[in-house]
């Protein structure tokens, strides 16, 4: 079926660098990612995801992270996985539970 429809949209500029970036990872162009999302939710009749709005718990819960605080970077899973090992073993030593976020200064970096 010849493509003859045009679909115009307004987007933050950043949002549109990234997703075409992500488009030209999967050896995707805009116009066809586009397509590939309209076909998506024609075959779904809807949203081929779910959108949710988040409850006051989840929100709160987000809130710290989007902050920045108490969030750690690794310099590797393998630096990441150790660190939750020995997190894991002291829980088990002690008999409580593990914070991996009460210690996010803590481990390789």
């Amino acid at each position: 079926m010849a493509k003859t429809e045009m679909a115009r949209a307004r987007v933050e500029p950043e949002l549109k660098r990234e997703a075409e970036e992500t488009f030209s990872a999967l050896g995707l162009s805009a116009t066809e990612a586009i397509t590939l999302f309209y076909k998506q939710v024609a075959l779904h009749r809807g949203l081929p995801f779910a959108v949710r709005v988040p409850n006051a718990a989840t929100v709160e819960a987000i809130r710290p992270a989007r902050a920045g605080e108490g969030v750690a970077e690794y310099a590797s899973l393998d630096a990441l996985a150790k660190e939750m090992k020995i997190r894991a073993t002291a829980s088990i030593r002690t008999g409580t539970p593990s914070d991996l976020s009460a210690n996010a200064a803590g481990g390789e970096r």
